[in-house]
């Protein structure tokens, strides 16, 4: 059964994905024709193509390797231009035996012999500046719609987790959060203390009602009165298999990371936990899923955009570490990039679990598939071809050259050159693919651990 269950989320998340990228390529597609550029391939994934149908200009076909997709549209790159000494820019760029040069010059002739009568005013290059960053701009807007939609069935179909006062666990022993960070020691040594919430008999299930005879009403109001009375012996009461049970508990001066606003730990510049010593009883609260109103979707979004482009600023560095961790005894950053293996991985384990329920299993599979769809959208606007960043970015610099030229009364430079960013795209193109084997190697052989 539990082998079934890893399939099958796997298969959840495998499809949401491609279901994804399908969509991204509609997003490009849909105003490209719109605006009457010739479409002339939607294809999802890449090589040798295993299905395919023609509808009008355009072929609609599904490839063997469903890692991504492609709209083609007729005219991306203009023919070349070289002024010919009166501002015409009507003459011939004179051929180059350069390896970079016949790329440009490779690419160039490719997409002219896309052509046919009747396309002049059908290519993309010609199109205003604004109606090509719109098409470009279509699949990762797409990406966040998507994702933004799943975001809203997370939190107020399923709902977020949200801590009870109901005890989960109970810890043994205090172990320092500055000793846990330098050693990593998690088990419980003679030399620790033992945990207050132990010593004073709590266990798993047990509802805490009062603490210091006020009325208990949610977890975070708890932890600030329990980090407020560190060496005072204080009241507390709970509810075990439906009877009241009072007795005195003393929280435990120690380092505990500080949380902001969202119950999260804060984090220093270098990205250590900021640590303060306050009253610690040493248990954990039970997370269950509460339904949250509309008004919380955008926020967890953007939180979620926050997030993912703070990778992706550190990517280099981030990637790097994955290295390390894989060819090493390293440990794995969870909050590091992961691939789509990573994502299936992630995604098979939690459907596993029998001892999570099932409304959380479901939640968690579409939290995924919301959160690469996020993923998808940051990292497209990665201002580098071949992401569409580059080429939104290059339609940017058209606009800014032309106006340019245009205050100082000089001739029209014409559309932005993309074919000669070509070199500089395989490049990219090259790293991206070296980027994305490493990471499925990773998640092979060193997976990111996220349930401990």
């Amino acid at each position: 059964m539990s082998i079934l269950l890893f399939v099958l989320g796997v298969l959840f998340v495998a499809i949401g994905i491609a279901a994804s990228i399908a969509l991204h390529e509609v997003g490009h597609l849909v105003p490209a024709k719109l605006f009457k550029v010739r479409v002339t391939q939607y294809m999802i994934g890449f090589g040798p193509t295993l299905f395919s149908r023609r509808r009008g200009d355009t072929e609609y076909g599904l490839k063997a390797i469903p890692l991504g997709g492609y709209v083609s549209m007729v005219g991306m790159f203009p023919p070349a231009r070289v002024d010919d000494g009166d501002g015409t820019g009507t003459a011939v760029r004179p051929s180059s035996t350069g390896m970079f040069q016949q790329l440009t010059t490779d690419a160039r002739q490719a997409a002219a012999e896309q052509l046919r009568p009747g396309d002049e005013d059908r290519v993309f290059y010609k199109l205003p500046i604004y109606k090509r960053i719109i098409i470009m701009l279509g699949g990762p807007v797409m990406n966040l719609i998507i994702g933004v939609i799943m975001f809203a069935i997370l939190i107020m179909g399923f709902g977020s987790p949200q801590a009870t006062t109901t005890v989960s666990e109970v810890y043994e022993c205090v172990v320092p959060a500055s000793q846990q960070a330098s050693t990593g020691q998690t088990a419980c040594t003679d030399e620790d203390p033992a945990a207050p919430a132990f010593d004073a008999g709590l266990q798993p299930g047990d509802r805490v009602v009062s603490y210091d005879g006020q009325d208990v009403t949610d977890w975070t109001q708890l932890s600030a009165w329990i980090r407020d009375t560190a060496g005072d012996e204080t009241a507390i009461s709970y509810l075990r298999d439906g009877e009241t049970v009072s007795t005195t508990i003393t929280p435990l001066l120690t380092e505990r990371p500080v949380p902001d606003i969202d119950g999260r730990p804060k984090l220093n510049a270098d990205g250590t936990q900021v640590l303060e010593a306050v009253g610690f009883i040493g248990v954990g609260s039970q997370q269950e899923l509460a339904p949250g109103p509309p008004s919380d979707v955008l926020p967890a979004v953007g939180d979620n955009i926050v997030a993912v482009t703070g990778v992706v600023i550190n990517l280099p560095q981030r990637v790097v570490e994955v290295g390390q961790a894989a060819f090493s005894d390293a440990p794995r950053d969870p909050e590091g990039p992961i691939s789509v293996v990573g994502v299936g991985r992630i995604a098979g384990e939690v459907s596993a679990m029998d001892e999570i329920p099932v409304e959380s299993r479901l939640a968690t599979l579409v939290g995924l598939v919301g959160g690469v769809n996020i993923a998808l959208f940051v990292f497209n606007l990665i201002p580098l071809l071949p992401l569409d960043g580059g080429h939104i970015a290059g339609a940017l610099w058209e606009g800014v050259r032309r106006t340019v030229a245009r205050l100082f009364k000089r001739p029209d430079p014409g559309p932005f050159d993309m074919a000669k960013l070509l070199p500089l795209t395989y490049v990219v193109a090259v790293l991206l693919m070296g980027m994305g084997a490493l990471l499925i190697y990773a998640d092979i052989v060193k997976p990111v651990n996220l349930f401990g």
